[in-house]
């Protein structure tokens, strides 16, 4: 009998054993996960820039005068598109990729594309549809119904309004703003313009305005009051806080470009554009940058622009110098007289469009096999191949001791390219500063190819077209632990391969 109960006492020992055992190797085990950078972006902006790709509408009066800002003086009778779809708009946009579309509800000549209460200055007072139109609840429903986002321009300056400059202006602003957001359905941004003050109508005074940019408007109540009416919105100004200006109107973000600034240093409308347009690697506020240009040279329709369209060509750098260094591109796409975008501007979309699939259709990092010279903990959910499954999500990453580290790819066999596509896991933050490139040439020594600064959430880089089987990444210096969540490779097609389409 104590023979028996000894040998079950060993046995209940050993399987405690094993238990504890395993409970140990299991913690010990368990991956540690990277440091979270201080500033990192909320999952609402995580979604904006994965749009990479928005439209600009701008239509007002000025289309019918040939200004690019009108004075404030016009009779809204001028307004009278005699074949406007609205629709038209919204499936070229689409069409493009582009996958939200923000339209000029009212410019700075203060005429309102809606029939605000609060002003004869609209569109209810112009004879399209005799008074009754609204444009922009066409523009609203006709996004929403094909799937795009929806987003409206309120410019804060007023070149109509007698009051403007006065406290009376900014109690009827919140009003058209309140209007907008309260009305027509979902708003996904709010573009708030930094053009404020100077020379207008104002009611017939015909006279020069200036505001104290910093403190007249009430920002922090306008914002606040966007917030409360659209929990969801995005607002966009020189300072966000949401998504910000970059700084010019080329389209091109700066190399580099941080997504973070800070924004109480920056006054909406008296902003510095190189800081803006670098971002602030020690900035304390996540704000996307977002790079606006238009198709045309003119950010209204003007007749004498139908032969200077951007070309495809302009258009793919544009896209390479906005979404390609961690910004996205915002494209104006200016409808003209009859209420059209333009057979020039929808034929240089199509094309660009074409480009822009065809040259990233093949990933020719595909089959290749890559090496890490530190992967964190030597665990695989830091592993190498996470570069290779196209997930933000998953992710490569160094010790945090380790402040510079390298990936060696090697392809299936030779291959030509011209294009690397890299991305971080920014939901950690972003943390690359510099980095490089080289290819193994044919005598056996590495050659660089490009050396770069910061990537963020994604970051395209072009290069004269090279041959080779086996590439070198190296992370030179980033703020944080290195990780990387997606490398790509491709080849840029022939020009005469697209161009075909189009003879």
């Amino acid at each position: 009998m104590k023979r028996y109960i000894t040998k079950n006492l060993a046995v209940i020992i050993l399987f405690i054993g094993i238990i504890i055992i395993s409970s140990c190797s299991y913690r010990e085990s368990k991956p540690m996960d990277i440091t979270t950078c201080k500033v990192v972006p909320p999952q609402k902006l995580l979604d904006y820039q994965q749009m990479e790709f928005v439209g600009f509408i701008h239509f007002t009066t000025n289309t019918f005068t040939g200004k690019e800002w009108g004075y404030g003086d016009e009779d809204p009778l001028v307004f009278n598109p005699t074949d406007l779809d609205v629709e038209q708009w919204v499936l070229t946009a689409k069409d493009a990729g582009i996958k939200e579309l923000i339209l000029t509800a009212k410019h700075h000549d203060g005429f309102c594309l809606w029939p605000s209460k609060y002003t004869d200055h609209s569109i209810k007072n112009s004879p399209y549809k005799n008074g009754e139109g609204d444009i922009v609840k066409e523009f609203t429903d006709a996004c929403h119904e094909h799937g795009l986002k929806v987003g409206l321009y309120l410019s804060p300056w007023d070149r109509n309004r007698s009051d403007y400059g006065m406290p009376g202006y900014v109690t009827y602003y919140k009003n058209q703003l309140t209007e907008l957001l309260s009305d027509y359905g979902e708003v996904n941004e709010i573009w708030f313009d930094g053009a404020n003050g100077g020379n207008g109508y104002y009611g017939g005074a015909n006279e020069t305005r200036k505001i104290d940019s910093k403190t007249y408007y009430g920002w922090d109540e306008i914002f606040t009051l966007a917030r409360n009416l659209q929990p969801n919105i995005k607002i966009f100004s020189d300072a966000g806080p949401d998504v910000h200006w970059i700084g010019n109107e080329h389209g091109f973000a700066g190399d580099p470009f941080w997504s973070t600034i800070t924004c109480d240093s920056i006054i909406i409308g008296k902003s510095n554009p190189a800081y803006l347009n670098s971002g602030d690697p020690d900035g304390v506020n996540w704000v996307v940058g977002q790079c606006d240009v238009s198709i045309r040279p003119g950010w209204f329709y003007h007749s004498e622009e139908d032969s200077l369209v951007k070309s495809p060509d302009q258009l793919m750098e544009i896209y390479y110098k906005s979404v390609g260094r961690n910004a996205v591109m915002l494209l104006n796409l200016p409808p003209d007289k009859r209420g059209l975008i333009h057979e020039n501007d929808i034929q240089a979309l199509k094309h660009f469009r074409d480009i822009l699939d065809s040259t990233f259709s093949s990933n020719l990092i595909k089959g290749a096999s890559v090496n890490a010279s530190n992967t964190r903990q030597n665990h695989i959910k830091f592993s190498s191949i996470n570069v290779f499954d196209g997930n933000n999500d998953s992710y490569w990453a160094t010790d945090d001791s380790v402040k510079t580290s390298n990936l060696v790819f090697e392809l299936p066999n030779e291959k030509e390219f011209d294009l690397f596509v890299l991305q971080e896991p920014i939901k950690y933050g972003q943390r690359i500063y510099s980095f490089e490139i080289d290819v193994l040439d044919d005598s056996g020594n590495w050659k660089q190819v490009f050396n770069g600064s910061t990537i963020g959430y994604k970051r395209i880089v072009k290069i004269d077209p090279v041959k080779a089987k086996k590439l070198k990444l190296t992370i030179l210096g980033a703020n944080n632990t290195i990780a990387l969540s997606n490398f790509e490779l491709y080849r840029s097609p022939e020009m005469e391969q697209i161009s075909d389409n189009y003879e």
